[in-house]
């Protein structure tokens, strides 16, 4: 059977997986990359840096394997600002998805109607992390940078670029901000609301499914494989993960419990409402007529581990903290908000701020660990509902390593989910996705994964805590917004 290694490049790790033709994983490898955390709230990372990791993972698969792979295929983290040089360098360090600087541009772009004008050209939302802002905001404090580039793209068509010598832009990675999902080109009005039209000749046009690459005479040399072997780029790790996980049908969908909070629904059309909330996005999938709901939360891991760290604990006592606080955590409640570009769905505002409220003398360290993991689920309730969940769910993501974290997400939903056996869903999506581009009709095998049921003793407690949930955030919200416009007084 053929061998394909999939690789996901993550925003801290970067995992590769080499599978065979039944989707059996044959070996893994794994290595940390550098992320640089800058005042400000800037987050940025070294192409060169991941490039060097995707090789190392690479060349450890392929020799745990003992035989050349017949393709690499390539996932990533989405969104953010990889600028390079005709030839694949950066021009400047690559601008995390995480990345805050253009907090305070996006929330008089949601005052002013910025974002409201693109939204109805795109469905997309903008947040401070994505291509609109952090575009405007280098034409205003380094404009060189742009003139000195060639190539506004993303992590994963940056990393094939350089093993390929060719631009290959997922339509997946292009839908935010600017993509009519519809027709899979970037609308002009999108563009010029936010003041960049001048600036559209750095956008690739979104490759056409099935795309398939190949390895140059450099990108042999990092991988260590053979001049000339197919590569797969995308899509990235949102729509990928959803293919992994098995959403096949309408209606159904995937939480990515990991560091973005990402829920995604399958449907079966776009419906660009200029009157619903600028948030979330419509990604093309590689399917025609087929799109994902995504509304990717800042929330995620990321909150989990704040509060592990503010009470002196690991990942490793997640489950046993858990176990010591009852369903409700006795009365202590928290908005997970904790990121530094705010919040980008189910709403975007970049004044968004985590909380603990209830505390007392009585509360233990495990009643804030399960109010945060409590609070990570009505969120993901809330994207969920807005993304138009129907079917079945899938949980996956580094969370789902806590059972008893993914029964709470199930109890907090109120219906079951499936947790694939197969915990690299993305290598293992973005590798079906390769499998179908190098083999057309190919159909991926059902994946193995384990049920996790609602408890019934615990629906209402948690139907309450959603609509409490819900209500204190629309309170906030206001707080938040009457917050920003005083600090923008002169």
């Amino acid at each position: 059977m053929s061998t394909i290694i999939g690789v996901d490049i993550g925003t801290s790790v970067t995992k590769a997986v080499a599978y065979d033709g039944a989707g059996g994983a044959l070996a893994s490898a794994s290595r940390r990359s550098r992320l640089d955390m800058l005042p400000g709230g800037r987050v940025e990372q070294d192409l060169d840096d991941v490039v060097a990791g995707v090789g190392d993972v690479v060349r450890e698969v392929a020799a745990a394997v003992g035989r050349t792979p017949d393709a690499v295929a390539l996932t990533g983290q989405g969104d953010g600002l990889w600028l390079r040089d005709s030839g694949g360098l950066p021009v400047r360090p690559a601008i995390s998805w995480m990345d805050g600087r253009a907090a305070e541009l996006v929330t008089r772009w949601l005052v002013d109607g910025t974002i409201s004008t693109a939204f109805a050209h795109t469905g997309s939302g903008m947040f401070p992390g994505c291509h609109g802002p952090l575009l405007n905001w280098l034409q205003e404090h380094e404009p060189d940078a742009l003139d000195r580039a060639a190539v506004a793209g993303y992590c994963v068509d940056a990393v094939a670029q350089r093993l390929t010598g060719r631009v290959c832009l997922d339509a997946s990675d292009a839908t935010l901000p600017f993509l009519d999902p519809r027709t899979r080109r970037y609308a002009p009005q999108a563009l010029a609301a936010c003041g960049i039209g001048d600036r559209a000749g750095l956008l690739p046009s979104p490759a056409a499914p099935g795309t398939v690459l190949a390895l140059d005479g450099r990108g042999a040399g990092l991988l260590g494989l053979p001049e000339g072997l197919p590569v797969v780029a995308g899509p990235y790790d949102l729509p990928a993960c959803a293919i992994g996980s098995g959403v096949r049908e309408v209606g159904d969908g995937v939480l990515i419990l990991g560091t973005t909070l990402a829920s995604q629904v399958l449907t079966d059309r776009v419906d660009l409402d200029p009157l619903a909330e600028p948030a979330g996005m419509w990604l093309c999938t590689p399917s025609p007529g087929r799109w994902l709901r995504a509304m990717p939360a800042m929330v995620g891991t990321a909150a989990l581990e704040w509060v592990l760290a503010l009470v002196g604990a690991t990942t490793a006592d997640v489950d046993a903290l858990l176990t010591d606080s009852p369903p409700g955590a006795r009365g202590v409640h928290a908005f997970p908000f904790l990121s530094e570009a705010g919040e980008r769905a189910p709403f975007v505002d970049p004044s968004a701020q985590g909380r603990l409220d209830g505390l007392s003398l009585a509360t233990g360290r495990e009643d804030a660990v399960r109010a945060v993991c409590e609070a990570i689920g009505y969120a993901a309730r809330h994207c969920l509902d807005t993304a138009g969940l129907s079917g079945t769910l899938a949980l996956c993501g580094g969370g789902t390593r806590s059972v008893l974290w993914a029964r709470l997400i199930a109890d907090v939903l109120g219906r079951p989910v499936r947790v694939p056996l197969e915990e690299q869903v993305g290598a293992l999506g973005v590798v079906s996705v390769a499998r179908s581009s190098l083999s057309p009709g190919y159909e991926a095998p059902p994946g193995r994964h384990r049920v996790v049921e609602p408890r019934e003793g615990v629906r209402a407690l948690y139907e309450d805590g959603y609509e409490r949930y819900r209500a204190e955030l629309a309170t906030a919200r206001a707080a938040w917004g009457a917050r920003a416009r005083l600090s923008r007084r002169p």
